[in-house]
């Protein structure tokens, strides 16, 4: 089973994502706030700068995307059971969801993986193996956003862990707006 494409992408357009229940049902949210991780405010943290000068780390894009979700579904509590995978994996088939991978040693060291619609990416998810693995990610999805002239990284929710790079809460009617004005916007998905 999965969600119909055009059902996930009508609900992102419209401010919408699913999240899997533990019930099993799919359950969909619009938060009140929204976090978002403004592109021109994204914050590189000392740590996170001395790792990306370690040569070491390879960042690929939309080579292993069902790998990466199945690790980011592998955690304790997750909202990323097999009607997710299945849904997103179609939407990557159609070119329309995209991972970030960053591998180390010839191994997917962590990574991230979401949505692009217009110049808007919607975070999903992303993971780790190795320490700052995501981060690289995360540092990698935001220059090739920049480079495609994307304008708004949504979080979803602002959590501690993405305040180190900036993250700020909207209300959801600001949000709407700037997700409004970001769908006229034609960017293009660039590899790394």
């Amino acid at each position: 089973m999965l969600i119909p494409p055009e059902v996930l992408v009508s609900a992102y357009r419209q401010g919408a994502f699913p999240m899997a229940m533990e019930s099993g049902e799919i359950a969909w949210f619009s938060p009140r706030r929204r976090g978002i991780l403004p592109l021109e405010g994204f914050h590189v943290p000392h740590g996170l700068r001395r790792a990306l000068r370690d040569a070491a780390w390879e960042v690929r894009v939309d080579t292993a995307f069902g790998e990466v979700m199945r690790a980011c579904a592998a955690r304790e509590e997750t909202w990323i059971d097999g009607v997710i995978l299945a849904s997103y994996g179609e939407l990557h088939r159609r070119g329309v969801a995209h991972s970030v991978e960053v591998w180390r040693e010839g191994e997917l060291a962590g990574g991230l993986y979401g949505v692009a619609l217009g110049g808007a990416f919607f975070g999903e998810s992303m993971f780790h193996r190795r320490t700052d693995a995501s981060k690289v990610a995360l540092a990698a999805l935001v220059r090739m956003l920049r480079a495609g002239g994307f304008v708004l990284l949504d979080t979803q929710w602002a959590t501690p862990h993405l305040a180190q790079f900036g993250v700020i809460e909207v209300p959801r009617a600001e949000y709407l707006r700037r997700l409004e004005a970001a769908l006229r916007v034609e960017a293009r998905w660039v590899g790394a």
